[in-house]
């Protein structure tokens, strides 16, 4: 029935009941994301930290990144305190940590060291596959879940907690922006019905358009411009990709946030299976971005490389030159794809 899906199902309920066990009011709690933080891991950061103020409770931000420009406006809009500059000696100060849409300590890049050495593990809120090495101990995780904002929805609704218009629009940011505007493969009519019950809190989905999508800065547009142009295609394979050379960033003065879905473009070709995005870091490093179409995991190809994510979206860290990973990749996504019939 509708109604259902506003319902928190009863597996979330019992691991929230249990975080939320963990937390009093008083306390000093650190909420952090994963290194060049997403729509949903800023998303979920921002709502929390509105809940846990209605619960009381002190929330600031960790990050091991700096916030992305394009999510200001929930820090802004939500008054919540941003100390990742401080990094690991904000974190020492808090009486708790929450990691949010993280399913391996790595992914918390500079802050991941002192995160294990924590006296009491972070409490973990996500839904990635696990990890090789989880962040915590006490979960909630739900690999269904649309995004990591949703399982936030269901955090407020266990508290009883108010959807005041800041935590709504951090929470339809998270969902909004890991169901590509509500169009992947994991929008499911439970992420509509929330998104509806956000609408209702106050959520203006168009001024909502306007600043994730229809604010970009020109460089972004002439750096999407150049990375088309290095683009390859494999027919026999259902293979598509593109390549960002580490300058380029510079040239049109940009930042790293501004390739987010950069990689659609490949994968919008027809007949491609697997689009892959090449960013050369420099330094000997390349970060390559796998996303599917139909039946292939990027996630288990993007493990084979150390990396992971979600079955249509992943991401690893590869060390060589730009060609030499390009290579390496291509050859390993054939033999892992196999010829298109």
């Amino acid at each position: 029935m509708i109604t259902d899906l506003f319902s928190v199902p009863a597996g979330r309920r019992a691991d929230i009941e249990r975080l939320l066990a963990e937390l009093a009011p008083g306390q000093s709690v650190a909420l952090s994301t994963h290194i060049n933080s997403d729509g949903d891991g800023c998303g979920s950061e921002a709502a929390l930290a509105g809940l846990l103020a209605q619960r009381g409770m002190t929330a600031f931000i960790v990050n091991p990144t700096p916030w992305p420009a394009m999510f200001r406006f929930l820090l802004e809009e939500g008054g919540i305190d941003d100390r990742s500059a401080k990094g690991a000696k904000a974190l020492a100060a808090a009486d708790r940590l929450i990691v949010l849409d993280i399913s391996d300590v790595k992914r918390l890049g500079t802050l991941a060291d002192s995160v294990r050495a924590l006296a009491k593990p972070p409490l973990v809120i996500d839904h990635h596959l696990p990890g090789d090495e989880p962040p915590g101990t006490l979960h909630v995780t739900d690999v269904t879940a649309c995004a990591t904002g949703e399982l936030v929805y269901d955090v407020a609704q266990v508290m009883g907690a108010e959807l005041t218009p800041p935590v709504a629009t951090a929470i339809y940011t998270a969902m909004l922006t890991d169901t590509g505007g509500f169009r992947y493969a994991n929008t499911s009519p439970r992420c509509h019905a929330v998104a509806a019950a956000l609408l209702a809190a106050g959520v203006d989905p168009e001024k909502m358009y306007q600043r994730i999508y229809a604010s970009v800065p020109r460089g972004r547009l002439t750096l999407i411009r150049d990375a088309l142009e290095t683009l390859g295609v494999d027919e026999g394979y259902g293979l598509s990709w593109v390549d960002v050379h580490n300058e380029l960033l510079n040239r049109h003065n940009v930042t790293a946030e501004d390739l987010d879905g950069v990689a659609e473009f490949p994968r919008s070709i027809e007949g491609t299976r697997l689009a892959l995005l090449f960013r050369d870091l420099g330094h000997g490093k390349v970060k390559v971005s796998f996303r599917s179409v139909g039946d292939v995991d990027s996630n288990a190809l993007a493990r084979r490389f150390g990396g992971g994510g979600h079955a249509r979206a992943s991401g690893a860290l590869i060390a060589g030159s730009l060609d030499e990973v390009r290579t390496r990749v291509l050859d390993e996504a054939r033999a892992f794809v196999g010829p298109r019939h």
